[in-house]
């Protein structure tokens, strides 16, 4: 592997951290208390937030409830919002060096990919912006003579939009834009580990045009700011990104009001190597999905399932691209592997390499003089059987189970033995076989012969325990709304029930 120097770029470090407040009614807040970040790179810091309270986010919901119900946001003519929303993706490009170095100190995630990333959320700006325009209702014309109904998409109203640290500003921008569309008011939490690029995207809104009060943002931790946000008994719904075990008291959380809960969660996904499949093209694509973001992606390619034909000579390529990875400094252009976002995750990962160590084969080694400080290396592990940890569990590094199979059947069974269902990869050069993968495999996104791919046209989402709702596509805005029923009778209704004299 090779190893970039993480002094290289100092000159891009901030000078002073950057300041973070609280947006509430359009008038920028502090609490009195503040969460300094660190880079994960260079250990030095980069940002000073503001440490929201249970307070902020009561203000911040009224402040969104005001603009709900006393404003016309809701009721503005969609080609108007649409050019908000399009003026907001404008801006975004014009501001996306800016937004990428942010996501870049605070995440570690490195610089090519975060650009990558400003640029994919552009987009879904403009999409959402399109769809502002499409969201339409039902007629019925067919009901009798006297009776006409329709059904209408209202606004569900005010949103709580909680985000995490793994893709700051992609995430936010899955959400918040098909909110808006709808015509929603939004009280945002990003994580307290990547607050800038949001905090960057309120003043991109607010120049754009959208009014005071429609989008609001405490920043802080999950308690008090999370817990306060998805309890509160003025939130309508909330759109959640995170893991599994937090969506799980998310949803507990959101029973108090019975608010609508919209999660992207945790996953374990396969990908599966068939014999007759492209071998290069699919060992050059998972590894990118192994250690994309230093592994810490929701759809990672973190179980390889490969036909036991080809499995020794897969998993070889697999290694052997593995070790021409270029890990260091993301600030780096060339960089492809930056550090893991806090120490904790860091731990986390190491005690299940430790773990694997004892109980499957490590086929991967790290360099002789390695990067100092939150780097993880990437590891491959073989011998892996489908009931290990590593095979199991959602490790969020960069670490790669194979697992091998005989089989469609085998292959479908090994794919769908988790409690997960978020996305998932299948590598094949016949129809038949992609098809009956196709079928089979119980997960949100299935790809096959390529793998990381997303268009805004399609939505986005998980089975089982991956999650609820969708992201992106057409089912995004209706993820925002409820549908109200109206029924209208045009002549005299007949006394059916009591005949009056």
């Amino acid at each position: 592997m090779t190893l970039i120097d993480v002094k290289k770029h100092h000159h891009l470090l901030p000078a002073t951290p950057r300041v973070n407040k609280a947006l509430i009614g359009g008038t920028w807040h502090e609490s009195g208390e503040w969460m300094e970040r660190s880079s994960p790179a260079h250990e030095i810091p980069v940002s000073k937030t503001v440490a929201g309270t249970a307070a902020m986010v009561d203000q911040a919901v009224a402040a969104a409830r005001a603009a709900f119900d006393g404003t016309s946001w809701k009721r503005l003519y969609a080609g108007e919002r649409a050019a908000i929303l399009g003026k907001a993706a404008e801006l975004i490009r014009a501001r996306a060096e800016e937004l990428a170095l942010w996501d870049v100190l605070e995440s570690g995630k490195p610089i090519s990919q975060a650009l990558d990333e400003v640029a994919g959320a552009a987009d879904l700006w403009d999409y959402a912006a399109a769809l502002t325009r499409t969201l339409t209702g039902e007629s019925h014309n067919t009901l009798g003579p006297d009776t006409l109904a329709m059904v209408l998409h209202e606004p569900v109203g005010v949103v709580g939009i909680i985000t995490p640290w793994n893709f700051p500003f992609l995430i936010i921008s899955q959400k918040l834009p098909y909110a808006l569309a709808a015509g929603c008011a939004v009280v945002m939490k990003p994580s307290e580990f990547t607050p800038s690029s949001t905090t960057i995207l309120c003043e991109i809104l607010a120049a754009a045009g959208l009014p005071d009060g429609v989008v609001n943002m405490v920043p802080g931790t999950g308690d008090p700011v999370g817990a306060a946000l998805t309890a509160h008994g003025g939130v309508d719904m909330i759109s959640f990104t995170g893991s599994t075990a937090v969506g799980k008291a998310t949803v507990a959380a959101s029973a108090g009001n019975l608010k609508k809960v919209s999660a992207e969660l945790g996953g374990k996904n396969p990908a599966i190597v068939f014999a007759d499949a492209d071998l290069d093209e699919a060992a050059d694509a998972l590894v990118m999905g192994a250690v994309f973001n230093a592994g810490q992606c929701c759809v990672g390619s973190s179980r390889l399932l490969v036909e036991k034909p080809v499995a020794e000579a897969f998993t070889a390529k697999v290694v052997d691209l593995m070790t021409h990875l270029r890990v260091g400094d993301p600030l780096d252009e060339a960089t492809q592997i930056g550090p893991i976002v806090n120490a904790r995750q860091h731990h986390r990962i190491m005690q299940y390499i430790e773990t694997g160590n004892r109980k499957a084969r490590l086929r991967t080694q790290a360099p002789e003089t390695a990067a100092q400080g939150l780097f993880v290396y990437p590891h491959v592990f073989d011998r892996v059987s489908p009931g290990m940890d590593l095979a199991r569990d959602e490790i969020f590094g960069p670490v790669l189970s194979v697992i091998e199979f005989s089989g469609v059947d085998e292959a479908v069974r090994i794919a769908n033995d988790t409690s997960y269902g978020l996305s998932s990869a299948v590598w094949t050069g016949s129809v038949d076989t992609a098809l009956r993968m196709v079928r089979g495999i119980e997960a949100g996104t299935v790809w096959v012969n390529t793998y990381l791919e997303g268009p805004a046209e399609l939505p986005f989402g998980g089975f089982k325990q991956s999650g609820l709702g969708r992201e992106n596509g057409k089912a995004a805005i209706e993820e925002y709304t409820e549908l109200k029923t109206v029924v209208l009778r045009t002549g005299p209704r007949p006394a059916r029930y009591v005949q009056l004299r």
